[in-house]
């Protein structure tokens, strides 16, 4: 259990860095191919715009001018022939037209005439419909040549990421999720396995991995050194382990071995094991310890 908790730790804190980590990715270094996309998106749906401009004039003959990117974010839209305006079709146009491509709802229209630049009408919309501006909704601008351009208020990475961003953080953190699903089932399935390991020790179970002895329904916990004396003896039944070498394994290579040590754990073991008679960790003088088990 406490495996398997750690596990499930060490995987949020993994895919909540990688969350972290595309995301950032996606706020301050867009791709050079998201920009392009964003201002080709544009340009289509302006073309769109101007079309039906044209079509409320009745004019289904005339051309709409190439689409001009004057500058970042901001886009013009013109004609070969005069047409008037009405600013209310203006207005419904764009908007529908940029919802059905998914530009963003931060931007400023301004319609000039052709001479003289001089503008004939202007509005601001916004997300915020407190901050959106339309006036002269009512008036026809007359029949002349004009000009519309269009800016975009914010910056192309908000834009896309405002669009884009969740679905590619879901879709990356979902590959990395099955790619470490696969990489390491095998391995944990290992690993429980060693964990549900057993050894039979008369008429105890053994569990090396878990530090505890089983008889029965009585379970009888171990500390890790007294689980590591008794996986020595366990994997040497009936041989005398000398008590060097048992002091180098458990101790020596893990700290400093202090005093009688040994002799204590081999006594709380002894007295763990005493309700079978068949085992016995028995004191070989001057030698060292063996398990004795009489099958």
């Amino acid at each position: 259990m406490l495996f398997t908790v750690i596990m499930i730790k060490k995987r949020i804190y993994l895919y909540g860095s990688l969350a972290v980590f595309v995301l950032l990715i996606g706020v301050f270094f867009p791709s050079k191919a998201k920009e392009e996309t964003f201002s080709e998106t544009v340009k289509i749906s302006l073309r769109d715009i101007g079309n039906k401009l044209l079509l409320t004039n009745e004019d289904s003959t005339s051309l709409v001018l190439p689409i001009k990117e004057i500058s970042q974010l901001k886009y013009r839209l013109s004609f070969d022939e005069k047409l008037f305006l009405e600013p209310s079709h203006v207005v419904s146009i764009v908007e529908e037209s940029f919802q059905k491509s998914t530009l963003p709802d931060n931007y400023r229209v301004i319609v000039s005439h052709c001479e003289d630049k001089e503008v004939a009408y202007s509005y601001a919309m916004s997300e915020k419909l407190e901050s959106t501006i339309i006036s002269c909704s009512g008036r026809v601008l007359p029949r002349s040549c004009y000009i519309i351009d269009f800016r975009f208020i914010g910056n192309t990475t908000s834009v896309l990421n405002k669009r884009n961003v969740l679905l590619i953080l879901f879709l990356f953190t979902f590959v990395i999720v099955v790619f470490d699903f696969l990489l390491n089932r095998r391995k944990e399935d290992k690993l429980l396995e060693e964990r549900s390991k057993k050894l039979n020790l008369g008429s105890f179970q053994f569990y090396p991995e878990q530090n505890k002895l089983v008889k029965a329904a009585v379970e009888v916990s171990l500390s890790k050194k007294e689980c590591e004396l008794l996986t020595i003896f366990v994997a040497n039944p009936n041989q005398i382990i000398k008590r060097d070498e048992l002091t180098k394994k458990v101790w020596e290579d893990n700290g400093v071995f202090v005093g009688r040590s040994l002799d204590t754990y081999i006594s709380k073991l002894r007295k763990k094991l005493k309700d079978d008679e068949s085992i016995k960790l028995t004191n070989i003088h001057g030698v060292g310890y063996k398990l004795e088990i009489n099958r």
